[in-house]
């Protein structure tokens, strides 16, 4: 007897967002494994699905049914499946009007919409009861799609069922409408019942026992085999073979799907590519005024040439409308990524790198034999880029243009919050069990839970932990993606469905950028980058304050003094070196040109650290290890990084040059490299890349350890061209700051957010360069940070100015209140607090903003509490009376209404608390000075002291915590930054010590650190070896003035177990033996966390 056969129709995946538990690989290898034929997905009002769903049908063999399930009004619900293109357009175009007219999330969808674009949709309805209702419903399907028109029977596992399904059947029998057995898959195993049950509960916002009947009243929506269909529906013979028969109807596949790109407007009577060609040619001049060179000419010729073979030109020209639209508007932009590669952009003005000065490789960008769509990324300023964004949409149509999607899926520390709150765990222990998980793959284990005293038997607590493992990964919701277009000739919405993005007059496609590589789309990037923004307000202040006119491409070239403050890793603020891995190799590798600096971005990345390329390249620029070129041509691939392989277009070159490769088989072995750890196509190159390097002279062993190199960095490798824009901007930023600190501080926090460190920090820097900075007043501060002239001169005989702090940075302050002050003090400044509120016209919480700002000292004479009483004695809305007379006799009413009170002054540590609290940032003395008696006490040094002692001195040292960093290729390492009053100290804690302290590590606010200098050079580092949170200490400031003396007992008077020696003196400590803290009370301080 034959096999059964039996096609899943109505299978619904963890696109669903929160309804299903199983991703569409799980699902069709399990129906590969069951020996399925089809699965139709039909996820709930979208196709998110469908790209992954296609890969994962490909991958096992099994047929992919392409459709959804639509709910309509009235509680109605149908499955559709498109049999062709054309009834797949109409399905998009459905989906897209209920997505516009259910606003961001939501779909909203009516009976007349199914009709109305339900030509060649199969259409199934699914009914729960045979009533009247039911009845009327199968007559009007009946009647809209004739022979397209199924009812489905599905078993509830409720009492009565098999009555039901029986009554269902002979109702659909007499409306005319074959029915069609489904088994309505939420999970591809029955293990995935519980997670199923935790997403239904996470997206109706309750916890599992207040879930009720909104949980599945069953266990059985698991995929079952065709045997096991057959015996559950045995009296139902015709519409368990109707799954069969739908999915033989359903003839469209995603490979249907023709994406052409839009026509651009070009010159007239020119096509696209010669359009293209007059452009590049006309543009030559601009970036050669000296004529190309021969070299120039070639890859030209040789790059338009491809581009008219593969039919890219409307690409290249849409790329270049937009960038010269945002030049028109004077905002600063430039293209980076893969695009840096090609001589055509660089003309246009799309890059700003010559690509043959470089050496780079266009095949990296466009290549014939891989024929995939070119991708150019350009960073915008990232305060303006929506003037550019807006600009697409209205010139191209908003049904001929959206942004790609991003899929936000659970990482670790939200999936252990969202199923804590499901299970009723009590909410401060989710939030400390999540506050534990690092990054977004890890988990917190036994030991992490023993650590914080918890009962690891308790079963919630375990399945905790165990569903969040589970969750990891999920997608949760769209979002909009950073900037990537999809541009189209005919209408997008017949492609994939548009939905309206969260943020206003956006729109954006149910696929993400992964996605629409599955089906060949091409994508368009733009993308805010926040050093943009802060350059360009940079050049604007030297050009108004100096007459000096620059951008990207036009600052002096190697700068000896900008390169001698790069190799002091003095870069704090910069692009791209400003991170705490990047300043501990700047001392070592001691850029000294443009091209170091390229290849200074590209180094601490994970392809050279994990492909042990560092040390080889470390060694070789100190002169301590000979290069090695076993035939010349290699040195002409590698003698730029002296025989060290950094690159993946140098990756690409080895293989062309020493192998044989053609430049697309180079590409390919890159994307292999890149993929091998999922894919494993790279063993097919290696053999053809060691064979035609020995076939060229190489020995085996020398190929063999060249391959090796290649795979150890290729998926992670950093491209040239990339590194090479990056470069750009990390030297033009870091000019400034050299040249000219002030305007560069001005800009960068006028420029917030972005970077590493908050604006405390860079303002501390600032000042530690020479800059004067002004606090935050109501009568000098402007909304943005502003220069004012100091009446002094620098050493280059240039005026000095310094930085008025703005009303940006007032916390709880509007724009609309700050723009409404500064327009209200522009006849004449503010002479009270009642002035300013009638003139400005802000309410009174808007004044509060600003007195817990200290923002009337000096100009009013009101400190905090001063300027806070005077408020309290203002009227929420000013008397008509009152307010007709004062602009009558132009003057103010005076705070003397009421008689003077002698206020108690704040402490001078409550001052700080209050403007970090406020402002973000003190101008006054830093925290830890109050801090530093008590903590000499303890033996605990400066930063200062720390980083100037001898290699291997143990000491401890602490400070405000600034910057976590665990670094993906650190193999758990984390990097801490420490900032006390004299400095900063960066620590590294290795994975055991971590572990060990990793409440402090991820909570603490302040925290000490005892352990070894670690001194390379320039490089110091503290090894730690124990740390203590001294969170507890940072939240006494407050109640301190600078001279007043942390009270102690002897019970902690020393940490160390001995009496007070002088602090004065850093005495050599011998390595302590371990030993555990009592754990104080935390307070959280927010610092900044990378990884």
């Amino acid at each position: 007897m034959s096999a059964p056969h039996y096609a899943e129709l109505q299978v619904t995946t963890h696109f669903s967002f929160l309804r299903g538990a199983s991703s569409c690989e799980e699902l069709f290898e399990q129906a590969k494994n069951l020996g399925i034929e089809a699965l139709g997905i039909a996820d709930r009002n979208s196709l998110a699905g469908i790209p992954r769903a296609y890969e994962a049908a490909n991958n096992h063999g099994i047929r992919l049914i392409i459709g959804c399930r639509l709910d309509l009004d009235d509680d109605f619900s149908v499955l559709v499946y498109p049999m062709d293109r054309p009834a797949y357009g109409r399905l998009c175009r459905l989906l897209s009007v209920g997505k516009k007219r259910g606003g961001k999330g939501k779909c909203r969808l009516a009976w007349d919409d199914l009709v109305t674009y339900g030509e060649g949709l199969i259409v199934v309805l699914l009914a729960d009861l045979a009533d009247d209702l039911c009845a009327l419903r199968l007559r009007r399907l009946k009647a809209a799609f004739a022979d397209r028109a199924y009812m489905a029977l599905s078993l509830r596992r409720r009492p009565n069922d098999q009555m039901r399904l029986f009554e269902l059947s002979n109702m659909a029998l007499a409306a005319g409408v074959p029915t069609v057995v489904t088994n309505d898959v939420l999970f591809h195993v029955p293990e995935r019942r519980m997670l199923q049950d935790v997403v239904t509960c996470i997206r109706h916002n309750c916890t599992i026992d207040e879930a009720g009947f909104r949980r599945e009243r069953h266990a059985d929506r698991y995929m079952k085999p065709p045997e096991e269909m057959h015996r559950l529906f045995a009296r139902y013979p015709e519409a368990l073979s109707r799954s069969l028969e739908i999915a033989k109807r359903c003839k469209f596949s995603l490979k249907e799907l023709v994406y052409q790109y839009p026509e651009e407007r070009t010159l007239p009577g020119l096509t696209a590519q010669q359009a293209l060609e007059k452009m590049v040619w006309e543009a030559v001049p601009d970036r050669y005024p000296h004529g190309a060179p021969e070299k120039v000419e070639r890859a030209l010729h040789h790059e338009l040439g491809l581009i008219g073979r593969l039919e890219y030109a409307p690409y290249f020209l849409t790329v270049n409308a937009i960038v010269r639209h945002a030049r028109s508007l004077d905002i600063l932009c430039q293209g980076r990524g893969s695009a840096a590669n090609s001589v055509v952009c660089y003309v246009l003005g799309i890059t700003a790198i010559d690509p043959l000065k470089v050496d780079l490789l266009f095949e990296r960008f466009v290549s014939e034999e891989r024929r995939e769509p070119p991708d150019i990324d350009v960073d915008f300023e990232h305060q303006r880029r929506e003037e550019v964004i807006q600009w697409v949409y209205d010139t191209y149509g908003r049904d001929k243009a959206a942004l790609c999607s991003v899929v936000t899926r659970y990482r670790g520390r939200g999936a252990l919050r969202d199923v804590g709150k499901v299970l009723g765990l009590p909410e401060d222990l989710t939030k400390l069990l999540s506050s534990q998980v690092w990054r977004w793959s890890e988990g917190v284990g036994e030991k992490q839970v023993k650590e914080l005293n918890l009962n690891m038997e308790d079963r919630r607590l375990q399945l905790a932990f165990e569903l969040a493992n589970q969750l990891v990964g999920t997608p949760r919701h769209h979002s909009q993606h950073p900037g990537g277009f999809v541009l189209t000739h005919d209408r997008l919405d017949e492609l994939v469905p548009i939905e309206p993005a969260a943020m206003d007059d956006r729109q954006i496609i149910e696929w993400d950028k992964d996605d629409i590589d599955v089906v060949k789309f091409m994508k368009m990037d733009c993308l805010a980058l926040g050093m943009l923004s802060c350059m360009k307000r940079g050049f604007n202040m030297l050009e108004e304050r100096y007459g000096e006119k620059y951008d990207l491409t036009s600052m002096p070239d190697d700068d000896a003094a900008t390169f001698k403050m790069i190799q002091k890793a003095d870069t704090l603020g910069t692009f791209q070196i400003e991170s705490r891995a990047q300043m501990s190799m700047l001392p070592r590798l001691k850029p000294a040109k443009f091209y170091d600096l390229v290849i200074q971005v590209a180094i601490v990345r994970p392809g050279p650290i994990q492909g042990d390329m560092v040390h080889p390249y470390l060694r070789r620029r100190d002169k301590k290890e000979a290069e090695h070129y076993p035939k010349e041509e290699l040195r002409g691939v590698l003698g730029k990084t002296l025989g060290v392989p950094l690159f993946q277009e140098q990756a690409m070159r080895v293989a062309i040059e020493c192998a044989g490769f053609s430049p697309g088989k180079a590409d390919q072995l890159r994307r292999a490299m890149a993929t091998f750890k999922n894919v494993g196509t790279i063993s097919k190159f290696r053999q053809d890349l060691i064979d035609g390097m020995v076939e060229r002279g190489y020995e085996q062993e020398f190929a063999e350890r060249i391959f090796k190199q290649l795979e150890g960095f290729g998926s992670y490798g950093f491209p040239e061209s990339h590194a090479a824009s990056f470069a750009l901007i990390a030297y033009a930023s870091s000019w400034l700051k050299c040249h000219h600190p002030d305007i560069f501080c001005t800009a960068l926090l006028n420029s917030q957010p972005m970077g590493f460190y908050a604006p405390a920090q860079i303002v501390r820097d600032a000042r530690d360069h020479g800059v004067e900075v002004r606090p935050v007043c109501v009568n000098n501060s402007r909304f943005d940070c502003t220069l004012e002239p100091t009446g002094k001169k620098n050493g280059k005989g240039e005026e000095r100015f310094a930085v008025r702090l703005g009303l940006r940075l007032v916390k709880g302050l509007s724009n609309k209140h700050a723009a409404n002050i500064v327009a209200g003090r522009q006849d004449r400044v503010f002479a009270s607090v009642d002035d300013l509120w009638r003139r400005a016209g802000v309410p009174a919480a808007a004044l509060v903003c600003l007195a817990e700002a200290d923002a009337f000292l000096p100009s009013l004479s009101l400190a905090r509490r001063e300027a806070l009483w005077a408020i309290k004695a203002l009227r929420d809305e000013p008397l008509p009376l009152f307010a007709a007379a004062a602009i009558r006799e132009n003057a103010v009413i005076e705070e003397l209404q009421e008689p003077s009170v002698a206020l108690r002054p704040m402490t001078d540590g409550g001052e700080v608390v209050q403007d970090y609290g406020h402002v973000g940032l003190t101008l006054r003395e830093h925290p830890m000075t109050f801090l530093r008696r008590d903590l000499s006490r303890r033996r605990i040094v400066t930063c200062a002291e720390a980083v100037r002692v001898r290699d291997g001195t143990w000491l401890e040292t602490a400070g405000l915590v600034l910057v976590r960093q665990r670094p993906g290729s650190a193999k758990g390492v984390i990097f801490m930054t420490l900032e006390d009053e004299t400095g900063i100290a960066n620590a590294v804690l290795w994975v055991k010590t971590f572990e060990k302290y990793r409440r402090v590590v991820l909570s603490a606010g302040m925290v000490g650190i005892y352990g070894k200098i670690q001194r390379e050079g320039e490089v110091v580092h503290l090894v730690a070896h124990r740390l203590t949170d001294l969170s507890e200490a940072l939240a006494s400031v407050g109640e301190r003035n600078h001279a007043f003396p942390l009270p102690h007992g002897r019970g902690d008077e020393f940490h160390h177990g001995m009496p007070p020696d002088d602090h004065r003196v850093i005495r050599k400590r011998p390595p302590p033996a371990d030993h555990d803290d009592d754990a104080v009370e935390r307070i959280k301080v927010i610092s900044r966390n990378f990884h």
